[in-house]
């Protein structure tokens, strides 16, 4: 199973072919869309990998991008004991959800390829009949 380190949005990131995963809103992007990754810090399966110094020149990751959204509100309260006084804040960090498709190697050869996800047909099932005694 192959995988690669992408660096996006300030963090650090091991992916592989088919894996959903959110990460700092990507700015002027909208859902549905192609997104690449060039900064790629190293990339390899089981046997052999490639590091970059600091980044593999050639390298990228092909990912879709499923939706932006804002995570669940994180409280901050201030409180200053015997002042009577008190401050209550929320914040909702924006991300963006991509699903990785494909990563390719330095000199453009796909290493890995996530999946077709094929909808099964629906099989309509006879209605079966009462015996009567």
């Amino acid at each position: 199973m192959s995988y690669a380190i992408i660096q996006t949005g300030g963090k650090q990131y091991k992916v592989k072919s088919g894996e959903i995963l959110k990460i700092e809103k990507l700015p002027g992007s909208k859902s549905d869309t192609k997104v690449e990754f060039k900064e790629i810090l190293a990339y390899g399966d089981d046997k052999i990998i490639e590091i970059g110094a600091p980044t593999v020149q050639g390298a990228k990751v092909e990912a879709n991008l499923i939706k932006n959204s804002k995570n669940r509100t994180v409280l901050i309260f201030k409180k200053r004991r015997r002042q009577n006084s008190r401050r209550k804040n929320g914040h909702r960090q924006q991300y963006s959800m991509i699903k990785i498709n494909k990563i390719f190697s330095k000199d453009g050869k796909v290493l890995s390829e996530a999946e077709k996800i094929t909808k099964p047909s629906k099989k309509k099932e006879e209605p079966k009949k009462a015996a009567n005694k």
